[in-house]
């Protein structure tokens, strides 16, 4: 009998609202225990949480060099399998490469690492070492969007000729505007937050949507974006034509000041023969479209689903399944990894994922900044 995969985790304390979706997300399938950590670089609040949370204070660390350090000190069959980075983007490299380095498992929060020099470094030691690496693109783990990768592999649109995929969100808007707020966030700051604000939050979450569904490759790209003031050194805002091939096109929509949006995520992918239509804010509706026939709704629990879908939904029709769900599938994809188990392609994001969203960053700023110009991706 398999015992429980032993989980680290590097930040994601106090209000996280990911760190919180993590540790639901790793409990959901009975798949990890939680054994320790480092969840905030303050040593006080860092105890404080860990006890809050029910987690043993001699395995939680006040920084992750000791907690290299200490877990390699015990034996294999205690140390910690697998650790989760949900630290600010520029900690997200060095913590995964010391990880790599010492032989752990990885799931790491997006945008991967700060520049595709460092992804590819990543990549290539993964490659050395055999480990599983995650790249928590947590969208991909709804079973509808899983339905919809399936039935496009099986050619229920014909060959996709147009995609359509816009995330908005709002809350940068009432900040963008104060000099002294637009200081405080992380986000916006270069030093902390990488070489792109938007694109890298949530343009990435899109990229790795279209590829994901599709199964294709964008191979080129032109972007304008908008950075709302001129001292402002972070994009907030953007508009990504997508280039497939000379007769597959579309485009990617992103904003974090569309006044008022929450996390409106929506993916519209069109074949030659019919089209499909989602949306994460209603994440259990997938409309199919198809040529000369009625509008059809599918949702999740019906066994004339894909098995890919359905082994990603937990819950009778009817009832929602939501972000911890989608995240918890993620999780389980990467427990059978580690477990040397059966799972389907597409069951968690991969470094290669992972790597061409930092490509994908880099070509943006790029096609941007050189006057809007295509760039191959």
């Amino acid at each position: 009998m398999n015992h429980k995969i032993r989980l680290g985790i590097l930040g994601g304390g106090g209000d996280s609202l990911i760190g919180g979706v993590h540790r639901i997300a790793s409990n959901m399938f009975d798949r990890y225990q939680i054994v320790g950590g480092c969840f905030n670089p303050n040593p006080t609040e860092n105890n404080e949480f860990a006890a809050h949370i029910g987690i043993p204070l001699n395995r939680v660390y006040d920084n992750f060099d000791l907690l290299i350090e200490e877990e390699m000190k015990l034996p294999e069959a205690e140390r910690m399998e697998v650790i989760s980075v949900l630290t600010p983007n520029f900690l997200h490299f060095p913590m995964a490469k010391k990880l790599l380095e010492h032989g752990f498992n990885v799931i790491c929060e997006k945008p991967l690492t700060t520049t595709s020099a460092e992804a590819l470094e990543l990549e290539k030691m993964q490659a050395e070492k055999q480990v599983v690496f995650a790249v928590t693109y947590t969208y991909t783990g709804y079973p509808m969007v899983r339905q919809m990768k399936q039935m496009i592999a099986a050619g229920a649109i014909g060959n996709v000729q147009k995609v359509d995929l816009q995330y908005y969100q709002g809350w940068i808007n009432p900040i963008i505007h104060d000099t002294h707020q637009r200081k405080t966030v992380w986000r916006l700051d270069p030093d902390k937050g990488g070489m792109s604000c938007c694109v890298g939050d949530i343009g990435t979450h899109a990229f790795d949507m279209v590829e994901y569904v599709t199964n294709l490759r964008v191979k080129q790209l032109l972007a304008d974006l908008n950075y709302r003031y001129p001292e402002n050194q972070m994009d907030v805002d953007g508009t990504i034509l997508v280039r497939f091939s000379d007769y597959c096109k579309g485009v990617l929509r992103v904003s974090q000041i569309a006044t008022a949006e929450e996390n409106n995520f929506t993916v519209q992918i069109y074949g030659e023969t019919g089209g499909f239509k989602w949306s994460q804010e209603n994440p259990n509706y997938l409309t199919y479209l198809q040529e000369g026939k009625p509008m059809q709704v599918l949702k999740p629990g019906y066994d004339f689903l894909s098995d890919f879908a359905k082994e990603a939904t937990k819950l009778p029709p009817g009832h929602p399944e939501g972000m911890y769900d989608a995240m918890g599938n993620i999780y389980n994809g990467v427990a059978k990894a580690i477990r040397g188990e059966k799972f389907t392609h597409g069951s968690f994001p991969d470094l290669e994922e992972g790597v061409r969203g930092m490509h994908f960053i880099e070509k943006v700023l790029e096609s941007h900044k050189n006057g809007n110009v295509w760039v191959n991706l």
